[in-house]
């Protein structure tokens, strides 16, 4: 019986089971990219609405929903293939639909996986599930990527605003870091190694969330001053979304139901919730009282930073990771903010 036809019979074979299909790592690739979909609708879209203040609830959920919506239809149309299709520049893809089913159903290709085996012979990893699994699994990854993006803009951002700034910065920003290091571009040959998002997806959006702060401008003073989130419950429900549905992001990376994928799923949730403690630790011993925001933030803290390696250290390393990530931003956050904003006064 053949391996990969675990529900059918030797003499059976149904159309939509080639031989290369491999039904387990399909069915985790498929899950995974639920579970990344699902921090994004509805965990960030909670998280948004719930963290600020309630003027700016609507609008802030409004602008994850649209983000997920729109950065869908610009994938399947031209942007998946210009992050992971045939080279066009050392960073960029010659864009095309991914909507044909010629093209969907064939075995998914990892660009980034292209290696020399002879002088004149290259091969490519080709995961045993269908280019379909891969097209929507890499389009919750920049699906999120906007919606952390939108973070750094809420409550001073216009919706018309940001309906242009996602596509424009999904064309002419995310496909580029994409390409050029997952797509097989110039920073995958320097050798940079990327596990699952750290540079293509929270370097990119930070720094881009950083630089369209900037350049919106700060909100309102009286707005700086006090910024209770509307609903913790909820700021809570969405986080807890955040959480779960990142061991589909880290999970997902090796594309395949192997054992990396589950070493990257214990190291992303020990990690968080080392970081998580760490901050609360913090609060408690130099405020007196523990903080659910704070914790919150010592949790998101933590998925960041073990994301770039999270199937590549040891859980005693994610341990370690995850103390630094819960230390290191607070500090930044509780005592050079302060300090920097007492001196400007």
């Amino acid at each position: 019986m053949d391996a990969y036809q675990i529900a059918y019979t030797a003499n059976e074979r149904a159309p939509a089971v080639p031989q290369w299909l491999n039904k387990g790592d399909n069915a985790w690739q498929m899950t995974a990219s639920t579970l990344v979909g699902i921090q994004s609708m509805p965990g960030l879209v909670i998280l948004y609405a719930s963290i600020v203040k309630k003027k700016w609830a609507v609008n802030s959920a409004f602008m994850a929903l649209y983000a997920f919506a729109a950065v869908l239809i610009c994938w399947v149309l031209v942007c998946y293939r210009m992050a992971f299709g045939d080279e066009l520049l050392p960073f960029w893809g010659k864009g095309a639909p991914a909507l044909g089913q010629k093209y969907l159903v064939i075995r998914a290709r990892v660009p980034e996986s292209r290696h020399r085996v002879t002088t004149d012979r290259y091969e490519t990893t080709e995961p045993f599930f269908p280019m379909a699994s891969l097209v929507y699994f890499q389009f919750t990854f920049a699906a999120i990527t906007l919606i952390l993006l939108a973070g750094s803009v809420l409550g001073r951002m216009n919706i018309k605003a940001w309906m242009a700034f996602v596509p424009l910065w999904l064309i002419f920003s995310y496909t580029v870091g994409a390409f050029s290091l997952w797509g097989g571009g110039f920073l995958y040959h320097w050798g940079v190694i990327d596990y699952s998002g750290g540079y293509v997806i929270h370097l990119s959006s930070g720094i881009a969330g950083l630089t369209a702060a900037y350049w919106v401008g700060p909100r309102l003073k009286s707005d700086r001053e006090r910024f209770p989130p509307n609903n913790v419950l909820l700021m809570l429900a969405g986080a807890g979304l955040l959480w779960m549905g990142w061991s589909g992001f880290n999970g997902g990376a090796p594309y395949a139901a192997n054992i990396d994928s589950s070493i990257a799923v214990l190291n992303t949730n020990v990690c968080a919730a080392t970081s998580l403690l760490v901050w609360t630790s913090l609060d408690v011993v130099f405020f007196g009282k523990p903080s659910v925001i704070g914790a919150v933030q010592g949790m998101m803290t933590g998925l960041v930073c073990i994301t770039p390696g999270a199937g590549l250290v040891q859980p005693w390393a994610a341990i370690v990771m995850g103390m630094l990530s819960g230390s290191i931003p607070w500090v930044s956050m509780m005592i050079l903010h302060k300090k920097c904003s007492w001196l400007q006064q």
